[in-house]
């Protein structure tokens, strides 16, 4: 790998650090409290390695400063020099996982399986460094990305998260992303996290963090290969997965973070659970703890309880049910990363050299976007080459999706299940916008009601899917709940986005705008933005084109681009295509 911890001078640097360093002082750098359950009081007073921002989680008016300061006063918090204490600088992480999308005005990028139908390595890895540029513009230091999930059932509610269903172009993306992001490690570097390890895309049913049940060669072969390339790439932090394996949850698994990951695969950064993941280990929260420590976990991602799993990590080390051998590899690990990275060297989050930079939402950011989003649209079907459209042809403009900027970004898009309407997009253009932008005569009925066959050559219908993330995007049968596979703790079970992956059930308002257009004579172009391909069998009975535009981010003008002409269709399908008649192949695309 290229990244080195045991490079003599980082080995130096932390053996001086431990050397000084309290169990209390140990303990707190293993601990990252969500930002709504901690002061920077208490990040000084605990020794607090790092904090987090959930997923819509934002300081202020969620604006550059306000998370700027927010940061500044953390790591002047984690920096106070006083007898007895050892200072730290703070890591913080968020999830930008396409784009900056917690902040507002950042600029979205298409979700993962857009970027699996593009086939263009090389864009994602321009996406991740602009999005690093837009990450430290906030002030902030690691992302919880890139995503190495392999989807293999299209009911999982994080399937827009995945690449592909296919290994292999999976792999492709992970070390570009990877390199994107973290760069040389120098200024314009932000930390990235392969997650989730492992095989959170194999689970039966696709059920949000549900249970794994494949040999240990398929999850090598099929869910453990895209890490390699990201292994290989220096990624500096992996994120355990909330799944099990054959039964075990892989928070608790020690086989696999430790004597596959660390010591098989060598990585030698940290390795940070997913939120609360621990909790789930045993009814017991002490046992759960040290079921997590003994197995590998480095740091712990904690939503409020942070104070208990500080007590109780200290009273484990104390009495030896987590060996202070286990301590100590763990704050090892936490201050190679960051001492690899730079942040003892950096100045004060105010003072950065990205801090408040106005890249953030930037033309020039915002045409790669608009570049992915083009990149990404897959053509289904094209009865009589309707396609392209003639700007000067009288359309009309139609569905629910058409005009709305928070359901073409989807998930983890200002609010961790995503936004609906314009307002909280900020910058950007719905399709509507777009379409109107190079059709400056075209009309927008949302329902279609408008639609006259004296008036319009030609109908757009953007259909498909609300925003959703995680188990709350699962297709589940009735009787059946999130989370899965989950045998201890008491999580609240998450409600499916539906039933079942048929379009016409799960939203029949879309097939009643394209048949109320139809019987005016009036041929339809539908659009789906989705997080999935989904069966559109009786949609496309109707339709003269169809085309898959999956989640493609705050630029809908992209969709433009290509619907006129102005560019070609280029995208394939990253994974295979339900129908009720002749499947899609992976590939496919006209």
């Amino acid at each position: 790998m290229s990244f080195d911890p045991a490079a003599p001078s980082t080995t130096a640097f932390v053996d001086q650090l431990l050397s000084r360093m309290t169990l209390e002082q140990k303990v707190g750098q293993m601990l990252q409290p969500e930002r709504m359950a901690i002061t920077p009081e208490e990040v000084a007073r605990h020794h607090i390695g790092s904090v987090l921002s959930g997923g819509g989680s934002a300081p202020g008016a969620n604006v550059p400063a306000d998370w700027i300061a927010m940061n500044d006063a953390y790591w002047m918090a984690s920096m106070r020099d006083e007898p007895g204490r050892v200072p730290i600088p703070l890591l913080y992480g968020v999830d930008a996982v396409h784009g900056h999308g917690n902040v507002l005005g950042a600029t979205v990028f298409p979700h993962n399986i857009g970027l699996g139908a593009a086939r263009d390595p090389e864009l994602a890895e321009r996406i991740a460094r602009i999005t690093a540029r837009e990450v430290l513009a906030t002030g902030v230091d690691w992302t919880f990305a890139p995503t190495l999930a392999v989807a293999r059932h299209l009911y999982w509610g994080r399937t827009y998260e995945s690449f592909s269903e296919d290994t292999t172009l999976v792999a492709s993306y992970a070390a570009p992303f990877v390199r994107g992001l973290q760069g040389d490690l120098g200024t314009d570097s932000v930390i990235a996290c392969a997650k989730h390890w492992i095989g959170d895309g194999g689970t039966t049913d696709g059920r949000d963090q549900g249970n794994t049940v494949i040999s240990e060669e398929e999850l090598e072969r099929v869910h453990m290969a895209p890490y390699l390339p990201a292994l290989e790439a220096g990624v500096l932090t992996v994120m355990a997965s909330f799944n099990s394996w054959n039964g075990v949850k892989c928070h608790g698994n020690r086989y696999l973070i430790t004597e596959v990951l660390k010591e098989r695969l060598g990585f030698d950064g940290f390795v940070i659970s997913d939120w609360d993941g621990v909790d789930y280990l045993s009814d017991d929260p002490a046992e759960a703890l040290a079921m997590a420590a003994n197995a590998g976990i480095d740091m712990f991602m904690v939503s409020v309880k942070w104070e208990q799993y500080l007590d109780v990590l200290l009273q484990h080390a104390r009495s030896g049910v987590v060996p202070m051998s286990r301590i100590d590899d763990a704050v090892r690990r936490i201050l190679s990363v960051k001492h690899r990275y730079g942040l003892f060297d950096r100045p004060r989050p105010a003072a950065r050299p990205w801090a408040q930079h106005s890249c953030l939402g930037a033309p020039e950011h915002r045409a790669v976007a608009r570049e992915a989003v083009r990149k990404s649209l897959v053509l289904l079907q094209n009865d009589g080459d309707i396609l392209p459209l003639s700007r000067s042809a009288r359309i009309l403009v139609a569905g629910k999706n058409a005009d709305n900027r928070g359901h073409q970004c989807g998930g983890f898009t200002v609010a961790w299940q995503g936004t609906s309407g314009n307002q909280s997009i900020v910058g950007g253009t719905s399709i509507w916008e777009g379409i109107r932008e190079v059709a400056p005569d075209a009309v927008l009925s949302e329902d279609g009601s408008a639609a006259d066959g004296a008036e319009h050559d030609v109908a757009i219908v953007v259909i498909g899917e609300r925003p959703y993330a995680e188990g709350m995007g699962d297709i589940r049968p009735p009787g059946t709940v999130q989370p899965g596979s989950r045998t201890a703790g008491q999580p609240a079970p998450l409600a499916p986005y539906g039933e079942t992956l048929e379009l016409r059930i799960l939203h029949p308002e879309d097939l009643a705008c394209i048949r109320a257009i139809r019987a005016q004579g009036i041929p339809v172009v539908a659009v789906l933005v989705s997080g999935r391909p989904l069966i559109v069998d009786t949609e496309l009975e109707h339709t003269s084109a169809f085309v898959a535009a999956w989640l493609p981010g705050s630029e809908g003008q992209g969709v433009a681009d290509v619907l006129f002409g102005d560019h070609p269709f280029t995208g394939v399908l990253p994974f295979s295509w339900p129908t009720i008649g002749t499947r899609w192949p992976r590939g496919y695309g006209l």
